[in-house]
C-alpha cells in the first residue's frame, strides 16, 4: 500500500502552522508522530492533500514542572518520553504507567500525546488517567489561544472540539490533593492491544476515609467517560471492600458500552464493575500519584 500524493509543509513557528491550517481549511491534517494518520491514508480512509508537520516545533516536546502550574507536557512529547519522564515519575507515575501500556514500543517512540488526544479513540488509554488528575489541554489557534479542561475536548468517536486551524500545544496537570491514582486496562492481549475497558482514577484518603475520587472509564463510551455517580457514592465513605465494589457496581451501570468484534456490551459492563474496584483499591493502597 502506498501513500496518496500530498503537499507536505514543515513550519518554524505555531503562529506559522496555525495560518496553514486556516489556509487550507479541511483539505489539511495535521501531523506530529504519525502512527495513526499515515495508517490511515495507506488505507484509503483519510485523503488529506495538504500536511502540515509539527517537527520543527521543539518547544512542544517539554516535559517540565512549572511552580504553581503544574507538570506541562508538550503536545509533541512521546509516549515513550513520558513512560521514562523522571518527572512523572517522580510527580505523577500513574501516567507513565498509562503511556507504558499503550501499543508497542516502536509505535510509543513515534506517536505522540498531542496525536493521541486529537484521534480522540474512545480505547485511548492516556486520556481516562489525564482527565481522572483533572488535566487541562491548551490550544492555539490563529485568534489566539485558550485552555479548557481535558475532558471538553472529545466530541464523539474521532471527533474533537478544536477549530481547524487550532494545534494542541500543552497538557497541564495543575497541582492536586491527590493521594493516590492509577489505570489499570483489560486487553485481549498481554502487551499491545486495545483497551477492551480502562478504568483510571485519582482518590484524596485521609485517615481511610475518602474525601476525593474521581473515576474516569475508557472503552466504554463514545469518549472517555467520568462514572460520577460512584464518584459522588464514594465520598465521604471509609475505605472497605464493600464500599469500592458497590462503586464497581454504580460505575457499571453507569457505563455506556457497545457490542463489537472484541466484546460484548454486557462482558464490557461487567468489567467495569471488576476493574473500577480494583483501580480504587490499587490507587489506596499504593498511595503514589
Amino acid at each position: 500500500m502506498y501513500l496518496p500524493d500530498f503537499e507536505y509543509h514543515a513550519p518554524e513557528s505555531i503562529a506559522e502552522a496555525c495560518q496553514l491550517l486556516a489556509q487550507y481549511g479541511e483539505r489539511a491534517k495535521v501531523i506530529s508522530g504519525g502512527t495513526d494518520l499515515l495508517v490511515k491514508m495507506k488505507h484509503g480512509v483519510l485523503a488529506p492533500e495538504v500536511l502540515v508537520s509539527l517537527k520543527n516545533l521543539d518547544q512542544l516536546k517539554k516535559i517540565e514542572y512549572v511552580p504553581g502550574k503544574g507538570v506541562v507536557i508538550g503536545a509533541r512529547a512521546t509516549h515513550n518520553e513520558i513512560v521514562n519522564s523522571e518527572i512523572l515519575h517522580k510527580k505523577y507515575l500513574s501516567v507513565s504507567e498509562a503511556a507504558h501500556q499503550m501499543a508497542a514500543n516502536q509505535v510509543r517512540n513515534a506517536g505522540t500525546i498531542g496525536g493521541n488526544i486529537c484521534n480522540a479513540v474512545p480505547s485511548a488509554d492516556l486520556p481516562p488517567i489525564l482527565i481522572a488528575l483533572n488535566a487541562k489541554v491548551k490550544v492555539v489557534g490563529v485568534n489566539g489561544e485558550r485552555t479548557f479542561d481535558l475532558e471538553e475536548i472529545f466530541v464523539g468517536p474521532g471527533k474533537t472540539n478544536l477549530a481547524q486551524d487550532e494545534i494542541i500545544t500543552e497538557v497541564i496537570i495543575p497541582d492536586q490533593e491527590t493521594t493516590g491514582s492509577t489505570y489499570i486496562k483489560f486487553g485481549l492481549r498481554r502487551a499491545g492491544a486495545l483497551a477492551v475497558v480502562g478504568v483510571a482514577v485519582a482518590v484524596k484518603v485521609v485517615n481511610n476515609i475518602i474525601e476525593d475520587a474521581r473515576v474516569v472509564l475508557g472503552a466504554v463510551a463514545p469518549v472517555p467517560m467520568r462514572a460520577k455517580e460512584a464518584e459522588k457514592f464514594l465520598k465521604g465513605k471509609e475505605v472497605s471492600d464493600e464500599v469500592l465494589a458497590e462503586a464497581g457496581v454504580i460505575a457499571s451501570r453507569e457505563c455506556k458500552p457497545i457490542s463489537d468484534i472484541r466484546a460484548s456490551e454486557e462482558y464490557r459492563r461487567d468489567m467495569v464493575r471488576v476493574f473500577t474496584k480494583r483501580a480504587l483499591r490499587k490507587a489506596i493502597d499504593n498511595g503514589h500519584v
